[in-house]
């Protein structure tokens, strides 16, 4: 079975690095891209044509939000999944609209996120 493509969204530098080692390190997803904003997220996305998109909430320029509903629209098919540190229920909803397939928190585990990725590009 070949790996789910990722384009990973993530502002914080060092988060952002952290989590591209970690599901490098799984041979059942492949991070093709790895951005810090909503805009690069949208290019990014045009470009590698991933699987799912793992989308930060809180981003400079375009907002998660935002880009998620940019990235549902130019891309057919791409699944997006909010990552958050901390969301408020409306904050949720508003990614959900938006198109986001599932919502997570920073601070789940890792299988957790994995398991999330491979629902969403089911």
């Amino acid at each position: 079975m070949r790996p789910v493509r990722i384009v990973l969204v993530e502002d914080n530098p060092v988060f952002r690095e952290a989590l591209e080692l970690l599901l490098g390190m799984r041979p059942e997803v492949e991070v093709v891209a790895s951005v810090a904003d909503g805009s690069a997220a949208v290019d990014a996305a045009e470009t590698h044509r991933p699987d799912v998109v793992l989308m930060d909430y809180r981003l400079p320029g375009l907002d998660g939000v935002q880009a998620t509903e940019a990235v549902v629209a130019r891309v057919p098919g791409v699944a997006v999944v909010a990552l958050t540190a901390s969301a408020s229920e409306g904050e949720r909803e508003a990614l959900v609209r938006a198109g986001a397939v599932a919502c997570l928190t920073k601070d789940q585990e890792l299988d957790e996120i994995v398991a999330a990725i491979r629902r969403a590009a089911a």
